[in-house]
């Protein structure tokens, strides 16, 4: 991906010389760290989204205050630091323009790096959920550290894989200014867990194509994509899959259970994104092919 020299964020904050400190609290309720610790088990060995076991969904709500750390930009000499400044500002130069073409406005996202954990708007984030966003406090959150998990765990190597994380996370951003996180959390209230964990694999199909939307524009625009890179993309969201992650933790698959999509859905969705760029191409919510 060619990324060195490019406009870096001014959204990028440098959270990882602070503790997490304090503890895990939802809708004024206290969670124990051992409700914590079965959440990142199983969230490892089901292929499931810990902030999802703990009712947190990526793209769901969060509630309450958050004394978060002070945070700071990052040191200029930190090359991975200075990749995801990159890459976010890259989704803000297409997310942007996506707005204003349809006459709206980007309200833009900050990116918090943390080691750990840290306090976020939507309670305490572990470093073992990998990266997520809360739309309560419309940051990303992640620790750098989940790259090498994706290099050495998961398969899925390579500079544009890890934009494509980012990617994906700003979609879920963009979803929340669309009103898709609103519509989805008052039909969590009224559905059962497994009903609701097919809306929650149809919001993350959305945002890897929106990940794929950013990537068409950002190429078009900048010609980020080198030899290679789409093939890393395509790599990390089959590698991601429920039912990849499932079948290599315990041998089999149970389809109810998927918040996220399969390998195949999660490949369809990013590519229909990356063909089109069209935002109107993305919705899964009302799609007939899931």
């Amino acid at each position: 991906m060619k990324w060195e020299g490019n406009r870096e964020s001014d959204n990028v904050e440098d959270g990882r010389d602070s503790g997490g400190g304090g503890g895990f609290r939802l809708g004024g309720g206290g969670i124990g760290l051992g409700s914590v610790a079965i959440a990142l088990v199983a969230g490892w060995i089901f292929g499931i989204n810990p902030l999802t076991i703990l009712g947190l969904m990526s793209g769901g709500g969060g509630g309450g205050t958050v004394q978060q750390a002070p945070a700071h930009k990052p040191p200029t000499d930190d090359k991975m630091a200075k990749f995801v400044s990159v890459v976010l500002a890259d989704t803000e130069d297409v997310w942007r323009e996506k707005f204003r073409a349809a006459g709206g406005t980007y309200r833009e996202p900050k990116l918090h790096l943390f080691r750990g954990a840290t306090q976020t708007a939507c309670g305490q984030g572990q470093s073992a959920m990998g990266p997520f966003y809360c739309p309560a406090d419309e940051k990303v959150y992640i620790d750098l550290g989940f790259y090498e998990t994706m290099r050495t765990r998961l398969g899925a190597p390579g500079d544009f894989a890890q934009a494509y994380v980012i990617a994906h996370e700003v979609g879920h951003h963009v979803q929340k200014l669309m009103g898709v996180t609103d519509k989805t959390d008052n039909m969590r209230r009224r559905m059962s867990e497994t009903q609701y964990n097919a809306v929650s694999v149809r919001v993350e199909l959305q945002a890897d194509c929106f990940a794929g939307v950013w990537a068409h524009d950002a190429q078009a625009a900048r010609q980020v994509l080198e030899q290679g890179d789409v093939e890393e993309a395509l790599n990390a969201a089959t590698q991601i899959g429920d039912d990849t992650l499932q079948r290599k933790a315990r041998g089999t698959i149970q389809p109810e259970t998927f918040t996220h999509g399969t390998s195949a859905q999660r490949v369809a969705w990013f590519k229909k994104g990356l063909q089109s760029g069209r935002v109107n191409d993305c919705d899964t919510l009302q799609s007939r092919e899931l």
